[in-house]
């Protein structure tokens, strides 16, 4: 503990330097690795012949390895005596070209371009502790040194940690200079001492000093991370600041799995290369309940395409469930993205073989396999059938997914909300993408995200009997709440839906409850266009669409003589506003003042129907204090494994049903619907959308 300066600014003082190699004695003291971890970075830019500076050279053996495999014309400069009279003495008979040399590197003895390069380990984050002008006073005469002695055409390389303030202020200054900067990762030691020691990575800044040209402001900044040995180029410092950034906090997330398997939730993105855009999404799962054994330490599992929002995949919860039943003490949990091209099971493998054996747990025996799984053994198949961009929603594509059971499944998904379904539709057997059948035949095309197109007529494929989301099951078991449930089928019933999407549950309740009137607004108009072009919806007699705003148009309704009255308003309207707590519905639609407005148009005995997706416990207590400040009977519906909860509320307590009597006249609705002739799907059971309901 001696050895630590009392306060960082220490480490740009003379005497600590002094009194620290005193202490040490002839012990190496290496900064941030050894020539092993170095080495294939400074054979790239240090040649044999070159001459070559160290600064700050403390009693590195950095240089004594160098000069032993061919680089020997090096100068060592330090501003510890002691430590200088040290390296001298060690190296006067086995190196004798090698000089040491006690210099302050702020204003060095040298000539001018005297080297080809200058080589700095350590010194750097030594001296720039802080952003103080003292200290970025120090910093521009040690670089206007280094810049000096420097040739046209040599490189200072600095070995650092990259403290975002060093790589901003070196980065931004040898810009400025126009020198070309390029920063390298090196790759880690597999040493576990130097790895317990420096859980950050180590970088190369390598810095070429180009000939200034008056008024050109060309700036040269590269990155070459430890995966990849081609550089890539960046626009800003400010860019590069964020590369190095992210590849700190990738290390630091590594020694957390190791040194915590069972830390809480751990997920993080692997990006294109070339692109830059999310391609994998990687899920870390322990289960340090589940006892080990030879062949149960670690495995990845692959999500086919188009199934991560299931909530076996895409939540918390599901995805330990999954690591439990599988019988793996750690489970990597990986999703595909949209608009990648996958060559397959095999190509994935190889792919990430290297950076998920990164994460694999603490003593992993050498040389043991890890499986890859998947659902069925392959990874799916999702086909982007179109993509646009709406003035209301931003943009959004529709896409076609093959499902369990071979069933395949048309999507709505807005790309600011990437990983929630926004609509969606099963499709008819003969809607299955073009080229699938083949598939079977061709593994390696399998799941690499045709774009080939169903037939013309997709929309008249949809079936039209199944309703995909569980919230607009319980929506629709909802109406068990309103009179004789015999006589529903048949009634005259007047629905208001506010918010299409797909039009899946407007276009249900047009075709089971065969007399109804269906009225939809959507505030969107590209919605309604992508409702009937990809998902089968149509208008008639008995079923509208108006383009409005929900709570203009229901504003409106209320302000009329004489309202209509509506046996039930449906909300199904989601909020464009990703900060708030509540993504369903905005807001202005729970507030009291509007509240009262549907009130008014609701019929006596009927019933508002209410999807309420709410993460904020204190706002979901004040939107159920408003709704039944207005509709003091009030029944919940919570969506297993989903944060929605279909809220059901009517004007009158009077009309309150006992558990059994919800249940029975929801089986005698559901009797009712399924009519010879309708097809009805056989997992819909109306009854069960109503046992877990509990009122509020």
């Amino acid at each position: 503990m001696a050895l630590l300066p009392r306060s960082a600014r220490d480490f740009g003082s003379a005497q600590y330097w002094e009194r620290f190699f005193q202490q040490r004695g002839l012990r190496a003291f290496e900064w941030y690795g050894g020539y092993l971890e170095l080495c294939a970075v400074l054979h790239k830019y240090v040649r044999p012949r070159d001459k070559v500076l160290v600064v700050g050279c403390g009693n590195s053996e950095l240089s004594e390895q160098m000069y032993d495999v061919g680089y020997q014309d090096i100068v060592n400069v330090d501003i510890s005596e002691v430590v200088i009279n040290q390296m001298r003495e060690r190296n006067a008979h086995r190196r004798p070209k090698m000089s040491y040399l006690r210099m302050d590197m702020l204003q060095m003895d040298f000539q001018d371009a005297q080297f080809q390069v200058v080589l700095d380990k350590g010194t750097l984050d030594a001296i720039l502790v802080d952003e103080e002008e003292a200290t970025l006073e120090r910093v521009d005469r040690m670089f206007a040194e280094i810049s000096r002695v420097l040739q046209v055409g040599g490189r200072y390389l600095c070995i650092s940690l990259a403290q975002a303030h060093v790589v901003k202020k070196a980065v931004g200054y040898f810009s400025q200079e126009a020198w070309m900067v390029r920063v390298h990762q090196v790759s880690g030691s597999e040493d576990g001492a130097a790895k317990q020691q420096f859980v950050l990575p180590v970088f190369v800044y390598v810095m070429t000093k180009f000939k200034k040209i008056p008024g050109s402001v060309l700036q040269i900044l590269e990155i070459c991370t430890e995966e990849q040995d081609k550089p890539v180029r960046v626009e800003s410092a400010e860019q590069l600041v964020e590369v190095v950034k992210e590849r700190q906090l990738y290390a630091l997330l590594r020694s957390q799995l190791n040194k915590n398997p069972s830390a809480s939730h751990v997920s993080l993105d692997l990006c294109d290369a070339d692109a830059g855009k999310p391609r994998y999404t990687l899920h870390v799962v322990d289960s340090p309940s589940v006892k080990a054994s030879r062949n149960n330490h670690f495995a990845i599992f692959i999500i086919p395409q188009g199934r991560e929002t299931e909530w076996l995949f895409g939540t918390e919860a599901g995805r330990k469930q999954l690591a439990a039943s599988a019988g793996f003490r750690r489970l990597i949990t990986v999703a595909l993205h949209r608009g990648q091209h996958y060559e397959g099971m095999e190509g994935i493998q190889a792919e990430l073989s290297g950076k998920v054996m990164e994460l694999a747990p603490p003593g992993l025996p050498s040389q043991q396999q890890v499986p890859f799984l998947s659902v069925g053994g392959d990874i799916g198949v999702r086909t982007i059938q179109h993509q646009d961009t709406s003035a209301m929603s931003g943009e959004y594509l529709i896409e076609d997914v093959k499902g369990d059971n071979m069933c395949y499944f048309r999507r709505l998904i807005f790309l600011s909300n990437r990983n929630v379904v926004q609509s969606e539709a099963r499709l008819l057997s003969s809607a299955a993408p073009r080229g699938q059948k083949k598939r079977k035949k061709d593994k390696k095309k399998q799941g690499s995200g045709s774009t080939e197109a169903p037939p013309t007529s997709a929309f008249q494929a949809i079936d039209r009997s199944y309703l995909c989301c569980e919230h607009h099951k319980a929506m629709v078991a909802g109406l068990a709440l309103l009179r004789n449930p015999e006589l529903l089928p048949g009634a005259q019933l007047l629905v208001l839906v506010i918010g299409l999407g797909g039009g899946s549950l407007p276009l249900f309740i047009h075709d089971y409850f065969c007399q109804s009137r269906v009225e939809a607004v959507e505030i969107d108009p590209s919605m309604l266009e992508v409702a009937t072009r990809w998902f089968g919806f149509s208008q008639g007699d008995r079923i509208k669409v108006h383009i409005s705003d929900g709570l203009d148009y229901v504003a409106e309704l209320a302000a009329t003589a004489a309202p209509a009255r509506y046996d039930a308003v449906m909300f199904d309207v989601d909020s464009k506003d990703p900060t708030l707590g509540m993504n369903c519905p905005p807001p202005a639609f729970v507030e009291t003042p509007f509240l009262q407005k549907v009130r008014t148009i609701l019929a006596p005995e009927g019933v508002f129907v209410l999807n309420l997706v709410c993460r904020d416990s204190l706002l979901k207590d004040s939107v159920l204090a408003a709704l039944k400040e207005v509709f003091p009977l009030l029944y919940a519906r919570r969506i297993e494994g989903e944060v929605n909860e279909i809220l059901f509320c009517q004007p009158h307590p009077e009309g309150k049903l006992a558990a059994p009597e919800l249940l029975e006249t929801a089986r005698t609705l559901e009797r009712m619907l399924r009519r010879p002739g309708q097809a009805w799907d056989s997992s819909y059971v109306l009854s069960d959308m109503l046992k877990a309901v509990e009122i509020v």
